[in-house]
């Protein structure tokens, strides 16, 4: 059934994510502050403007103060019962103040961030984990499969933020790992196709190392082969650390690798930002190392 959808935020991934519920039919009116939306989608003069009519209303912003702010300015403007879908990657204490928000104003809410990056936005293979009311997965399920591959629902409001720090949390560690034994490989005298041979078949197999090689050559569609151009860039990967590493903190949790994962990666975006992927760290490693290659 084709819905009429208010998207608000048209980045890297809003942008492609949009455009992927206009090819299954749906009706999309997007606004974005930085962003003129595309011609497959409708402009709205407004975030304000975007959701006057909309049956459901998609954001995908920076962080939890931009959801919050946009959630204040928009919740008067929509009908009421309308459903909010928040796919942005957002503190848990953010997710479920935007949820009490959204419920207090006589509207129904989901938090569902993503994992699969710009490719996955663009190819329509996103995961998303969902965290809300079992109805209100149920009406989004369409559109969020529409725009990816899987859909999970994890529980209640705030579950799928849960989920996603979590995930994130075991790929940069992952890649950390992988980035390592690289560098040690190399300085064995190992190459990186014979490592790479050898750990993608056995108990090293991950998806930072089959996907996401950090290295050039094994995987010819991993960023390394591109000069480490994002994919999912340094700074996301900072940041949903550093989301966790809040997490870790505040629940008193002992994750060693976590935590120092998040510091790596914390220096490491400081100085690529946005401009490289999260895998380039294994040039930080390797430098670090002592290994001018």
């Amino acid at each position: 059934m084709s819905r009429t959808v208010a998207f608000i935020g048209l980045g890297n991934m809003g942008g492609p994510m949009a455009v992927n519920l206009v090819k299954a039919g749906h009706r999309v009116r997007g606004y974005d502050l930085a962003v003129t939306p595309g011609p497959e989608l409708e402009q709205a003069a407004s975030a304000v403007d975007a959701v006057a009519d909309a049956d459901l209303v998609l954001t995908m912003l920076p962080a939890g103060r931009h959801v919050l702010g946009v959630y204040d300015d928009i919740l008067p403007a929509a009908r009421p019962g309308t459903l909010f879908v928040d796919c942005s990657t957002i503190d848990v204490a953010d997710a479920r103040t935007a949820h009490e928000r959204a419920v207090a104003a006589g509207m129904r809410a989901l938090d569902a961030p993503v994992s699969g990056g710009v490719v996955g936005a663009e190819a329509a293979t996103l995961t998303f984990m969902a965290g809300g009311g079992e109805t209100e997965f149920a009406e989004a399920l369409p559109l969020l499969e529409a725009m990816g591959k899987k859909a999970v629902h994890c529980g209640e409001a705030g579950a799928g933020q849960a989920a996603k720090i979590c995930n994130n949390m075991i790929l940069g560690v992952s890649m950390i790992a992988v980035s390592e034994a690289f560098v040690l490989g190399e300085s064995l005298g190992l190459s990186h196709q014979a490592l790479f041979d050898v750990a993608s078949t056995a108990s090293g197999q991950c998806w930072a190392l089959s996907v996401n090689c950090p290295v050039p050559g094994p995987v010819p569609g991993s960023p390394a082969g591109r000069d480490y151009r994002p994919g999912f860039a340094a700074a996301l990967m900072a940041k949903d650390l550093g989301l966790a590493a809040n997490a870790v903190r505040a629940g008193g949790v002992d994750a060693e690798l976590g935590l120092r994962a998040a510091e790596l990666y914390a220096a490491y975006a400081e100085r690529v930002g946005a401009t490289e992927d999260f895998s380039g760290i294994v040039r930080t490693i390797r430098d670090r190392s002592g290994d001018p290659t």
